[in-house]
């Protein structure tokens, strides 16, 4: 291909999918594919070497079956930096060994979830790496709204063989934060607490949890801990207690929230617009093969 006609083909795809613009362009879907792939190693080969301060790493499902990537993200730019295979720690090192030694120091704090395989891996690579790791709130929240939902399952099923059926439709309520709960539905949830249920309990242990990331000092937060701490071990809710005492074991890295206050959101935003992508009907068919 000629240079100006490649420069027009990579406008034609910025503007459709491979496959609209292969027909636009009369190429066959590989020869419009590879155009795309040289324009983007050309942009890696150009691109400025930075050091990120602020990193995000998450994991990103793309195919049935359990297929994941690695996804890196410039917190502060919200751009994506680097895309692996799998979640495993050799995903995560092979970004990490790309880094000049002042790009490694430079790295300020790195959001994550509490996966070992990405702790391992900027342990090991990262200066002082376990100082700078931050477990993300929303993935903690996440291991507790799931808690809740157990204690759901279990209280309606020792409802129901009594014959009552209160907790019955009601899964998507207890999902919900106090704030965000439908304004149709807080009366018949208002209802729902007042049966003193412990699905009703898990939820306010789940709330309660909420308000520790709000504190603006370390030691308002960790007097905050230590009273929910209590309270949900010995709620007598197994999912409760076994979340509770997960997050204890990795309080250090909970707390490091107050040094850098950052979080994996960027990078789900980013996982929203490749989910879009995936959507497309050529890249949905790629992802199955």
């Amino acid at each position: 291909m000629t240079i100006p006609f490649e420069r027009h083909a990579i406008d034609v795809l910025l503007q459709a999918d491979v496959l609209g613009s292969a027909g636009l362009l009369r190429l066959s879907w590989d020869e419009t594919w590879n155009v795309m792939e040289r324009a983007v190693a050309r942009g890696q080969r150009a691109k400025k070497r930075r050091v990120i301060a602020q990193l995000g790493v998450d994991e990103k499902a793309v195919a049935k079956g359990h297929r994941y990537v690695t996804l890196v993200c410039d917190l502060d730019r919200s751009t994506v930096e680097y895309i692996a295979d799998d979640r495993k720690k050799a995903s995560l090192d092979a970004y990490y060994a790309s880094l000049a030694k002042d790009q490694l120091a430079g790295i300020e704090a790195v959001a994550m979830d509490m996966w070992e395989p990405f702790i391992s891996a900027t342990v090991e690579q990262v200066p002082d790496g376990r100082s700078k790791i931050v477990f993300d709130r929303f993935h903690i929240m996440k291991h507790m709204t799931e808690a809740v939902d157990a204690v759901r399952k279990w209280e309606h099923r020792q409802l129901q063989s009594e014959g009552d059926e209160s907790l019955k439709k009601t899964k998507y309520l207890w999902l919900y934060s106090e704030e965000n709960l439908p304004e149709e539905s807080r009366e018949k949830f208002a209802a729902l607490r007042a049966l003193h249920l412990k699905t009703g309990r898990a939820w306010a242990i789940k709330e309660s949890l909420r308000d520790l990331w709000s504190y603006r000092r370390r030691g308002w937060a960790m007097r905050h801990w230590r009273h929910w701490y209590f309270w949900a071990t010995h709620s007598r809710l197994k999912p409760i207690v076994k979340v509770a005492r997960m997050i204890h074991g990795h309080l250090d890295n909970v707390l490091t929230y107050f040094d850098h206050r950052i979080t994996t959101a960027t990078c789900e935003g980013l996982n929203s617009k490749i989910q879009t992508i995936k959507k497309t009907p050529m890249v949905s068919a790629i992802a199955s093969i």
